[in-house]
């Protein structure tokens, strides 16, 4: 071996390509020479053990870096969905305290022959089914049963006459919805607009969240297999879902449930109407 490469070789300064350009040398020289004297030959694997541990040690420093970047990105996910929760409970709340301010300012009461048209009014404008105590409270100064009575009769109405439409209890409270006989012809209509549909991704993750909740991320993730953290995201940003509370284990996490709105949407009086497993199991059977 030159005395060149031996210096080469024992630069502390060198670099994974610095040594191999060393070794590029030693086998130029080596096809000169029929034999590798024994100082050389240790020298070249005392050489090789050195590049070889230097190239561990970069590989192991960039595998750390890559699992802190993985950390902060799981963990900047984690408080991405948990801001999106607060701003929903947040907004919520705000929303609900101008509502009832609006209400205690207005001060007037319904006759009892005004009862009917003005309960089919207020049902037909509000957005989301009225709980009973709310609707007495809008009417003014009325007797309870009163209201319980026309609302009974509106409904006997809506049937007698084979309306489109129906009166029902949905999610705690009264609202004037379409008939499920009528669906086609709605969703007809409906694909004539833009579309405001869930994505697959987003479908999977709120049927976890239905039928298992309260349940925590980790959770849906064990029974999806996938990441869930945008859909979740998503689900709470349409107010699909709201937050349980946190799990007493490690790391307390947040758990998820389905929301109010989620009935609204799905046409529920509460969760026992969900179709049951065994229902899906002979659809698909």
């Amino acid at each position: 071996m030159s005395t060149k490469n031996q210096a080469q070789i024992d630069d502390p300064t060198n670099t994974p390509d610095a040594y191999d350009e060393v070794f590029a040398h030693i086998a130029a020289d080596d096809e000169e020479a029929e034999n590798i004297a024994p100082e050389d030959a240790a020298a070249i694997a005392e050489a090789e053990i050195a590049f070889a541990s230097e190239l561990a040690s970069a590989t192991e420093a960039e595998n750390t870096a890559t699992d802190e970047v993985t950390d902060t990105h799981v963990l900047d996910e984690r408080d991405e969905i948990l801001l999106a929760a607060a701003e929903a409970e947040a907004l919520a709340a705000q929303l609900e305290a101008e509502d009832q301010t609006q209400v205690d300012d207005i001060d007037v009461t319904a006759s009892l022959a005004e009862l009917k048209p003005a309960i089919e009014a207020v049902l037909f404008v509000a957005d989301e089914p009225l709980p009973f105590n709310q609707l007495c409270k809008i009417l003014g100064d009325v007797n309870p049963k009163d209201v319980q009575a026309t609302l009974d009769e509106l409904a006997a109405a809506y049937d007698e006459r084979e309306s489109g439409l129906e009166l029902r209890e949905i999610a705690g409270g009264w609202r004037i919805s379409t008939r499920p006989q009528q669906h086609e012809f709605i969703r007809k209509y409906l694909k004539s607009k833009p579309s405001a549909r869930l994505s697959i991704p987003a479908l999977e993750t709120l049927a976890v969240i239905a039928y298992r909740q309260p349940v925590t991320v980790p959770e849906v993730l064990e029974i999806r297999g996938v990441s869930s953290s945008s859909a979740i995201k998503t689900l709470l940003e349409k107010r699909l879902i709201v937050t349980k509370g946190r799990k007493e284990t490690v790391g307390r996490p947040m758990m998820y449930g389905t929301s109010k709105d989620f009935l609204v949407q799905f046409g529920l009086k509460d969760l026992s109407e969900l179709p049951s497993i065994e229902d899906f199991e002979e659809l698909a059977g």
